[in-house]
């Protein structure tokens, strides 16, 4: 059998076929390998150079190998945190003739770890929670696109250091399988499997001295299970509030933005009598939102500002007479999204002073008066609309621009436009309340 290449793009088979194919991998040549720190596997791996890429190359049988390249590929287009798969190489052959394994072939995640290398100075239990939080978040994203991993562990994660925090990156997806939706069945099974895992890694660790004295690998193993809970509730759970508590709904989406999931769309049903709204979020990766309102209204903004924008839009239409999703006799989104810009979007924005908004873009003027409606319907625990939201906009404009000081404001006071925004409610981000 002639040794056959699959790869992802045109450029690396020919970058490839320089690798020694003709040797087991755990006898090429120290010129082709490039020192990087290997976690655990059940497979031989090597780090080696392709052309101006760093790849990992990983010995497995064919069968698993063309499952793996595959499902990492589905991940890919999920934008789910995987690492990239590059090729798979079959049809390799030794010097003497004989068959060798092939190999999977992934792109080296620049700035990651494996868990190994990160406790090779001891870690504080800090940091090890913090660990294992992105290892849950992880798990929960997975699972909300209907993967299920299998063998969720410490072992098969890379890690990267996002400013105080961690992001954590599926790097084996061997015993993976992806489905239309998981049953509850299947996503416990694998947070059990992730608990054993991870306690059996942990007290690995503390055998050979490497785990800090207050950690404790139970524990510390069931914390990521618990963790998980919280995540998956708070991302799944229906809310009722309210009519006259909208903000509840914008406090419920900003603890989801802070927790790193975004809005993709809401389900919002009023109940018959009107007294209150059932709210569903369904989150998504950020990068959603700006081709959804390029879809829906025509508004090129940069992503934080369509986020702002698509939510307020959700919650408008939910208060219209003829919404009503799935029906075909309701109107249609996009003539609900051009009669928001018409009836809501435009009249707001020309309520502001045009000398007030001549340094900003429209998109941004709507995001702060949003900002400035949500931050006084907290502090007034009910909502205060757009019109008193604008009024105090504009005074509070007025008054620093009076002051012309250039200072700060002073902390409590009300944000001005143009501000990075008013400051967050005290339970902004608790995975508690409403």
């Amino acid at each position: 059998m002639e040794l056959q290449i699959t790869a992802t793009a045109p450029e690396h088979p020919a970058a490839l076929l320089d690798l020694p194919w003709g040797v087991p991998l755990e006898e090429w040549p120290d010129e082709f390998l490039v020192a990087l720190p290997r976690g655990i596997s059940r497979h031989v791996v090597r780090f080696a150079r392709a052309g101006d890429e760093v790849v990992a190359v990983k010995e497995v049988g064919e069968w698993a190998a063309v499952r793996e390249y595959g499902l990492l590929r589905d991940l890919d287009r999920m934008a789910i945190p995987a690492v990239d798969p590059v090729a798979v190489v079959t049809g390799r052959t030794g010097a003497d003739g004989e068959p060798l394994e092939p190999v999977l072939i992934t792109r080296h995640l620049n700035g990651s770890l494996p868990y190994r290398s990160m406790f090779e100075t001891t870690m504080r239990p800090g940091t090890v929670s913090r660990l294992l939080d992105a290892l849950a978040v992880l798990l929960v994203r997975l699972h909300l696109t209907g993967f299920a991993w299998g063998d969720c562990s410490l072992s098969n994660t890379l890690f990267r250091r996002d400013a105080g925090a961690y992001a954590a990156y599926l790097v084996d997806a061997e015993t993976g399988q992806i489905q239309p939706k998981l049953t509850r069945g299947q996503r416990e099974y694998d947070i059990e499997v992730a608990r054993v895992n991870i306690s059996g890694e942990l007290m690995d660790l503390e055998a050979g001295g490497s785990l800090h004295p207050s950690v404790d690998p139970v524990l510390f193993g069931q914390a990521i299970a618990d963790r998980y809970e919280e995540l998956w509730h708070e991302l799944t759970r229906e809310s009722v509030y309210p009519v006259g508590k909208r903000h509840y709904i914008d406090r419920r989406i900003r603890r989801l933005n802070d927790l790193g999931f975004d809005v993709a769309e809401m389900q919002i049903q009023k109940s018959p009598d009107g007294d209150a709204v059932t709210f569903l979020p369904k989150v998504v990766d950020a990068g959603h939102h700006q081709r959804q309102l390029l879809r829906l209204t025509g508004m090129d903004a940069e992503e934080n500002q369509a986020r702002s924008l698509l939510n307020d839009l959700e919650t408008w239409m939910a208060s219209q007479d003829d919404y009503a999703p799935g029906d075909p006799l309701g109107a249609r989104p996009e003539v609900l999204a051009h009669r928001w810009v018409r009836d809501v979007f435009r009249p707001t924005v020309r309520a502001v002073p045009q000398e007030l908004r001549a340094s900003l873009d429209t998109a941004q003027v709507f995001h702060e008066l949003l900002e400035h409606r949500w931050f006084l319907s907290e502090r007034a625990q009910h909502d205060v609309g757009l019109d008193a939201a604008i009024e105090d906009y504009v005074r509070a404009a007025a008054e620093r621009s009076a002051a012309d000081s250039g200072a700060d404001p002073a902390p409590g006071t009300d944000p001005a436009p143009g501000a990075d925004g008013p400051a967050p409610a005290a339970d902004s981000g608790a995975l508690t309340g409403p």
